[in-house]
């Protein structure tokens, strides 16, 4: 069978063998083995990968309800996040010091299909999906990583979707919470012989924590947000009597999200006083955001000897973040650091009378798009006395960020902002980045007695371009002032091997090349490492635990300038930070007592560690990325903590349960140095604590009460890219759930 897909510039062959008749019939329980939107598989598989790779499933998930990703990703060892907003619409994710602004440096999937807006031209994830929806997720940091790409520096994360249910069914979540917060999530879907469907939708509204500064006596505006997100899955099946399976499966989602969330921190004097204000100049500040996606697979598998699939993808995104970007020329960033010296610009946006386009906002409107087709072969073989898994795959891609961007002047009058001026579109930035992309991968897993080894290697060939517009030709007639192309092609070789030293005791190690792509028009080279792990598994019944050590080598480090950083230069631009090297220990570990007293209940506990044993620059330079400056041998790198641990512990029984978690993070510095930490320039160590408990009323009805930040722990939670911001507050839910 040939089957050609046609997306855009993207062309895909793909030649599926005939298979002669086979008796053994394809019936919808073999779906779950086949439907390889899953990277790892179940957890109950990871024991066998060769590996570092983490599964948070559906059981996790439901632990703690969050629906916040970085508290979902705490309990995975080698993970750091750093919060933003408190609500997680925009996470900071990084793997192993691969760096967390914007989850750039990291492979973001839903599904196994990247999702961030532009993953290769723009890959700041302004874009994120909601985590109320997801059923399970995936965390990649080894060999393992090579199969996704294209950044393997620190890894992947795969977030895994409501599956399809076995049968008839429909599930409610509600939740109410303070600051007036409504949170609904509800799903309904069928399994049926040749045809299966799900709808599900997530509602969520909350007014916010924080307090803008207003004139007395008038309401200050809102600090929270709006998200609505709908998403319906679709499959088409062959005949269960038929010989080779086949199942066609559509993918249509949509998001919108409106937040009233600003880039202007406190000074330290202020965030002492009350953590939670917002100034003056703030008001207004508001993201709006629109994605869609839509996928469309074609899944075929004969017997247990070889299966395959398509997957053709197109994402949309389009925002607007209108926010505070200078006052009197000086970025706010600069203010906030030394209101003394900027006193006047100060007064301006805490409130003091100003003149007419003396604060500056931005439209920072961009419109992204990512499309692509992808497909994967796997042939399973018996070799000797060895059995083998071959897979070969390939991913055509393109992406484009389009910025037409403004800027509207206000004037400061006592504690109102009044609209003086509007600047026409593009006159702010006028530029297009785009990307198209050929990659593929040849992966196998061998298995010869106690021996697992996934050799795998894989090739990406980039065509990355940059077209700058002229700020005064906002319908580009004129064409591209300037046009800056570079080109990347690259081998990522990798090698897992993992020894079963018996039923529980598992030996692995791994080793492949850590890679991330330059930003179109970049002239920094290519960030290139050496990735290193070695460790050991054990489990059985009641308890799992796992050590590993990993070793990331950089030859080249390199610094990305975004918004979100407050780092100098242009947005996009791009520097060189060298050799680095980056280590650590990662210990995870769970252990349940079962039968515990009278009632039969369980205690689960669990306990995941992090030591960054060094995060370190082994080159001097000098730097104008803000977050680096000048750079001396042995500095460390900002925004990771030496320390990360979190302990969970519950009790529970068939009706009734609790669970608590303690989130502990280290002391880090926010800029590259070493010595003693400077308090402007150190975020202090804290510790968060979650608990939620429940009740069974009946088979399918449920309550809980859930409050995060327990004990109401204040504490730093970023100093970029403006001045402090803190953590969520303590915030209470209480919420039903009603499954049919």
């Amino acid at each position: 069978m040939r089957f050609t897909f046609q997306f855009g510039h993207l062309v895909l062959l793909a030649t599926v063998p005939a298979l002669a008749a086979d008796p053994q019939a394809h019936n919808a329980s073999s779906l779950d083995a086949i439907d390889n939107v899953t990277i790892i598989g179940h957890r109950r598989d990871v024991s066998d990968v060769p590996g570092s790779a983490h599964v948070i499933s559906e059981e996790e998930l439901e632990v703690f309800l969050q629906s916040d990703v970085m508290r979902v990703l705490r309990s995975v060892p080698g993970v750091y996040v750093q919060e933003e907003d408190g609500f997680g619409l925009r996470p900071n994710i990084g793997i192993r010091g691969s760096g967390l602004d914007r989850s750039a440096r990291i492979a973001l999937l839903e599904d196994g299909v990247l999702i961030a807006p532009a993953p290769y031209a723009a890959a700041s994830a302004y874009y994120f999906p909601t985590q109320r929806r997801m059923h399970s997720l995936e965390v990649l940091k080894g060999p393992s990583a090579v199969n996704v790409g294209p950044r393997t520096t620190g890894g992947a994360i795969n977030l895994i979707s409501t599956p399809i249910p076995d049968d008839l069914s429909a599930n409610i979540d509600l939740r109410l919470g303070e600051y007036d917060s409504v949170d609904i999530h509800l799903n309904a879907g069928d399994r049926g012989e040749r045809f299966s469907w799900l709808v599900e939708t997530v509602q969520s509204d909350s007014d916010g924590f924080k307090t803008i500064d207003s004139r007395p006596g008038t309401a200050g505006e809102t600090t929270g947000y709006a998200v609505e997100d709908y998403l319906v899955k679709l499959q088409f099946d062959s005949d269960p009597g038929a010989a080779t399976y086949q199942s066609l499966r559509l993918k249509a989602g949509r998001t919108n999200q409106v937040s009233n969330e600003t880039y202007l921190g406190l000074t330290a004097e202020d965030f002492s006083l009350n953590p939670n204000r917002r100034y003056a100049a703030s008001a207004g500040d508001v993201f709006n955001g629109q994605h869609e996606q839509l996928q469309l697979s074609y899944v075929v598998e004969s017997d247990a000897s070889w299966r395959g699939k398509v997957t053709v993808y197109r994402n949309d995104f389009e925002r607007d973040w209108f926010k505070v970007q200078s006052v009197n020329g000086i970025g706010i960033s600069q203010i906030l650091d030394d209101p003394v010296s900027f006193a006047t610009e100060y007064g301006y946006v805490t409130g003091d009378t100003s003149p007419d386009d003396a604060i500056l906002k931005r439209h920072n409107a961009r419109t992204y798009y990512s499309q692509g087709v992808q497909g994967a072969l796997t042939w399973n073989l018996e070799w000797n006395a060895a059995s083998v898994s071959l897979t070969a795959g390939a991913r055509l891609h393109e992406d484009e960020e389009d910025r037409l961007q403004r800027d509207s002047g206000f004037r400061m009058q006592d504690l109102q902002l009044v609209q003086t001026s509007e600047g026409p579109p593009g006159s702010a930035t006028n530029r297009v980045s785009s990307a198209r992309v050929n990659a593929f991968f040849v992966s196998s897993e061998i298995r010869s007695g106690d021996w697992i080894l996934t050799p795998g290697l894989r090739f990406e060939d980039m065509r990355l371009t940059r077209e700058d517009y002229s700020t005064s030709d906002p319908t580009r007639s004129l064409g591209p002032t300037r046009i800056r192309e570079n080109e990347a092609s690259v081998l990522i070789p990798g090698l897992g091997a993992l020894y079963r030293v018996n039923d529980s005791w598992r030996l692995l190690a791994g080793i492949h090349r850590g890679y991330n792509p330059p930003s179109p028009g970049s002239s920094a080279d290519e960030e290139s490492s050496i990735n290193v792990e070695f460790g050991a598994r054990y489990s059985d019944e009641s308890l799992s635990f796992e050590s590993i050590y990993f070793i990331n080598d950089y030859e080249n480090l390199v610094g990305t300038v975004t918004a979100s950083t407050g780092g100098n230069g242009q947005i996009g631009d791009q520097f060189d930070g060298g050799e680095v090297s980056v280590q650590g220990l990662e210990l995870s570990g769970d252990y349940t007592f079962d039968g515990w007293g009278q009632g039969n209940w369980s205690i689960p506990v669990s306990l995941e560690y992090t030591w960054t044993t060094r995060a370190e620059f082994r080159n001097a330079f000098e730097s104008a990325f803000e977050p680096w400056g000048t750079v001396a041998v042995g500095d460390e790198l900002p925004y990771i903590p030496k320390h990360q641990l979190r302990l969970a512990g519950g009790l529970a029984s068939d009706r009734i349960g609790v669970n608590l978690a303690a989130n502990y993070v280290g002391r880090m510095r926010t800029e590259a140095g070493q010595g003693d930490y400077t308090p402007d320039r150190t975020i202090q160590s804290h510790v968060v604590w979650d608990i939620v408990g429940r009740v069974q009323f009946t088979e399918q009805l449920g309550g809980y009460l859930k409050v995060d930040n327990l004990f109401d722990e204040t504490y730093v939670a970023a100093r970029r890219p403006a001045g402090l911001r803190p953590g969520l507050e303590r915030m209470a839910w209480v919420g039903l759930s009603y499954r049919l």
